[in-house]
């Protein structure tokens, strides 16, 4: 099994034809993602807030995607 990075683009289709795509395979994926996220950014001995700040930093990037539509509408109403 090749990481994604070790995958060159020529490489690319067969490799993500090879990918286990299935709800199970997925959620197994995302799990995967997530141990190594904690691990390197988390779990460590000499950590700082580095890593809770990282994932805080991309909660509020996502939710300011998800409520664009919104605050774009407010931002052109007069409050007078």
């Amino acid at each position: 099994e090749r990481r994604l990075m070790d995958v060159r683009l020529g490489e690319l289709p067969a490799w993500l034809a090879t990918c286990d795509l299935s709800p199970q395979g997925l959620l197994g994926g995302v799990r995967k993602a997530w141990n190594s996220y904690y691990d390197k950014y988390i779990n460590v001995k000499r950590g700082g807030p580095a890593g809770i700040s990282m994932l805080l930093a991309g909660y509020c990037l996502l939710s300011y995607g998800w409520n664009y539509q919104h605050i774009k509408c407010h931002r052109w109403r007069k409050y007078h």
